[in-house]
C-alpha cells in the first residue's frame, strides 16, 4: 500500500443512495444540455440501483439517458447530501401564447432615498408575483408610481432602508 493510500478510506455508496454523476466537458460537444465549457460537471441526483463489482454500479438514470450506460465506476460519482434548500417550491405560472408570463408586482417593502453628489433619487423594494422576498428588486419610486400608481398608495414610508 502507496504512504498516500494509507490515510484514505474506500469510497463506498450503499443500495438507494443519491449521488451526482460527474460528465465531462468535451469542446464543442453538446452534452446534457449545454455546450462547452458551461456544461454542468454533475449531473443528477441519481439513486443506487446495486453494486457491481468493488468500484462500480448501477444508476437509475432517466429515460432521457438511455444511449449512456447505467454502470458507473465510483470515481465518477459524488455523494449527494439532501438540503431542503435545494428543493424549490412549485407555483403554477399563468404561461401565454409564447411560453411567458407578466411580471406584476404584489407589495412594497421598503423605500430608500439615494444621495448622490448632485441629486438624490427615491428609490423602492418592490415584491414581485411568483417571486420569494429574497428576490425583490429596487426600483425608482417614480417609474413604479407612473405604471402602478395603485401600488404606491398602499403604504406610506419613514424611509426605511432596505
Amino acid at each position: 500500500m502507496a504512504p498516500y493510500e494509507a490515510l484514505r478510506r474506500a469510497l463506498e455508496f450503499g443500495i438507494g443512495d443519491h449521488v451526482f454523476l460527474r460528465v465531462s466537458p468535451v469542446k464543442g460537444i453538446l452534452r446534457f444540455g449545454k455546450k462547452g465549457k458551461l456544461s454542468p460537471r454533475y449531473i443528477g441526483p441519481f439513486e443506487i440501483l446495486e453494486r457491481i463489482g468493488p468500484v462500480a454500479y448501477r444508476l437509475a438514470l432517466p429515460p432521457s439517458f438511455e444511449v449512456v450506460h447505467n454502470v458507473f465506476h465510483v470515481s465518477m460519482l459524488r455523494k449527494y447530501v439532501h438540503d431542503p434548500s435545494h428543493v424549490l417550491d412549485f407555483e403554477p405560472l399563468q404561461l401565454n401564447e409564447t411560453l411567458g408570463y407578466r411580471e406584476v408586482p404584489i407589495e412594497i417593502l421598503a423605500k430608500e432615498t439615494k444621495v448622490l453628489r448632485n441629486r438624490s433619487i427615491d428609490l423602492v423594494k418592490v415584491r414581485w408575483m411568483n417571486h420569494q422576498v429574497e428576490e425583490a428588486t429596487r426600483e425608482r419610486e417614480d417609474e413604479i408610481k407612473a405604471r402602478y400608481p395603485e401600488l404606491i398608495d398602499q403604504r406610506t414610508f419613514e424611509d426605511e432602508s432596505f
